[in-house]
């Protein structure tokens, strides 16, 4: 079944997963663990790379530049859960993204696909914290081992080039996405920054980052990821996207009125 999985996986063009024991991961959701009927069996975590080369005016997170990657893994998954069950009938399969029943950074650090960074995101040597991550679920026993989850050699590059540094509660990210009025203080932090969904900063200072770009392998994306790009977002393309294009991005979940406020918020500072 390993063999299968990987198999396909890789036609998807997804080549950083592996497998561990699900006794082994920490579960955080159990009651989205029983929906499946799965008890105990195994995970395959994948770790999806997303990124796209920078542009100059971007003022939109990387991972929100294409569409939203909860649509890519519906789709992927509406692809390879039908082959699963076709393949192997005696077995129970499952899928799931972000909404998980495990902690899935956890997760993919004891299947050795990367390490913990100070900034709570995995780091990957071919794609540094430009993943998404996923897991297959299955009720078989697939051949697994799991290293000693590590994390980072705390640098402090990620913490240096914060502008909070690394305080979650004035995060720039959580202050985009942050619905109603927001306070003078996170307003002046906001207003600092061009962005208005999002933040990359702690993941473009951190030296696995530099060394993916290095090594050619940072962009090497499945074409979802490459494809319907909009990394600059203003008042125009807010108003010109209709419900169903706005729904495929993954800012559209806090809705239109936040993403215009933090794009009025720049458009007074720059005094237009």
């Amino acid at each position: 079944m390993l063999k299968y999985i990987s198999e396909i996986l890789t036609r998807e063009g997804i080549s950083l997963f592996a497998p561990v024991p699900l006794s082994a991961c920490r579960i955080l959701r159990p009651y989205l663990l029983e929906r499946t009927g799965i008890a105990d069996g195994s995970a395959v975590i994948l770790a999806v790379p997303y990124a796209s080369p920078p542009s100059p005016a971007q003022n939109v997170s990387s991972y929100a530049v294409a569409r939203d990657y909860h649509l890519y893994f519906q789709l992927l998954f509406g692809r390879l859960l039908p082959l699963l069950r076709e393949r192997f009938p005696q077995h129970r399969f499952a899928a799931f993204s972000d909404h998980s029943p495990m902690d899935e950074v956890h997760a993919a650090c004891i299947a050795g696909l990367g390490v913990m960074g100070d900034n709570g995101l995995l780091l990957t040597e071919p794609y540094s914290s430009y993943v998404f991550l996923g897991e297959l679920i299955t009720d078989a026993d697939l051949p697994a081992a799991t290293v000693e989850p590590r994390k980072c050699h705390h640098c402090g590059a990620c913490r240096r080039a914060c502008p909070v540094s690394l305080d979650k509660s004035r995060c720039i990210s959580a202050l985009t996405q942050k619905k109603g009025e927001l306070t003078e203080e996170e307003t002046k932090i906001l207003s600092q920054h061009n962005t208005v969904w999002g933040c990359d900063i702690c993941q473009q200072a951190c030296p696995f980052t530099a060394a993916a770009q290095r090594h050619g392998t940072l962009y090497d994306t499945p074409a979802f990821f490459r494809e319907q790009w909009m990394p600059v977002l203003t008042e125009d393309t807010l108003d010109g996207m209709d419900e169903a294009s706005f729904r495929e991005r993954a800012y559209s979940w806090r809705g239109r009125a936040v993403i215009r406020r933090n794009l009025t918020l720049h458009t007074k500072k720059d005094g237009r």
